[in-house]
């Protein structure tokens, strides 16, 4: 299972288009809207903020060659740390990269996500709804964890925005 597959959904005006993969959104977005894709939003699940897809063809773009083992999306970066911490990571078992994966995923798990969460409606909130009523107070009620007012101040916003923003509060 990939946990690690980004996922966008797509807005025209208030209107919830299509949501999933990158590459599902984009295709689906060029087969019901050809040549017409100006209006569109799209919008990154995780974080909330706008993105843009990629609409050049995928099959004449080469991937770039990549180091770590790119079949299991490993990916290998530049770590810095002090000598301490890396004596402690070759102690660990499996050496120092399985700890840090070790460690980033119990920490990428821990219920500080909420946080996240919260974020990534505000971003969206932010693109999608400024100039809708009670917008500030719902952004105060949001980070107040006040769920009464807050579910209150958006009843009335469009139906799949306000969808839209309770599934990025929820995860």
């Amino acid at each position: 299972m990939q946990q690690d597959i980004q996922t966008v959904t797509a807005f025209l005006g208030d209107t919830s288009l299509v949501s999933g993969s990158r590459m599902i959104v984009r295709q689906r977005l060029e087969e019901r809207y050809p040549g017409d894709l100006g209006a569109i939003l799209v919008f990154d699940d995780a974080t909330g903020k706008p993105v843009d897809l990629d609409y050049w063809d995928a099959a004449t773009t080469a991937p770039a060659p990549s180091v770590g083992r790119p079949r299991l999306g490993v990916k290998a970066r530049e770590v810095t740390l002090l000598p301490r911490h890396w004596d402690w990571l070759a102690e660990q078992p499996g050496g120092a990269s399985a700890a840090l994966r070790r460690l980033v995923e119990a920490a990428s798990r821990a219920p500080g996500d909420g946080r996240k969460r919260k974020d990534a409606a505000y971003h969206f909130m932010s693109h999608m709804c400024g100039n809708l009523p009670g917008y500030e107070e719902a952004l105060r009620a949001l980070y107040r964890d006040d769920s009464a007012a807050f579910d209150g101040l958006i009843a009335e916003w469009p139906d799949d925005v306000r969808d839209h923003i309770r599934r990025l509060i929820a995860g």
